[in-house]
């Protein structure tokens, strides 16, 4: 045996992965400017937080899809205006909003309101 074998190559002869590969694997292309997919369909929507979706239910509110359509409306309008967490009122009842996330935090109806003190938001919208 006079042939060396260094570390990395343990078959001097052997052929790489990489030439045994017969169509190339394409990776996604991402272009600068335009966003992905999964950003747009998050962008889109509204969620909830599992504290709201449990107020929504103790509470008895129910919120139709043209409400989502202007709450999502309304948390563009204070995203713009560099809102972090807001409190939206919407047909009586009360939404907080981590505006970044489009995440309501908690929900309260309007019999909840009533002499509530709202802290830790930095705008608020009504929404008709």
């Amino acid at each position: 045996m006079t042939e060396r074998i260094s570390i990395g190559q343990l078959y001097p002869n052997a052929v790489s992965p990489a030439s045994t590969r017969r169509t190339p694997v394409q990776q996604p292309v991402s272009t600068p400017g335009i966003p992905k997919f999964q950003q747009l369909l998050q962008d889109q929507f509204v969620r909830f937080s599992h504290h709201a979706e449990v107020r929504l239910k103790e509470r008895g509110i129910q919120l139709k899809p043209e409400q989502l359509d202007k709450l999502s409306q309304a948390i563009d309008k204070v995203a713009a205006k560099g809102a972090k967490d807001a409190l939206m009122i919407l047909g009586g009842n009360a939404l907080i909003v981590n505006v970044p996330n489009r995440t309501v935090v908690t929900a309260l109806d309007g019999t909840s309101m009533n002499e509530h003190v709202f802290t830790q938001i930095d705008s608020a919208i009504v929404i008709a």
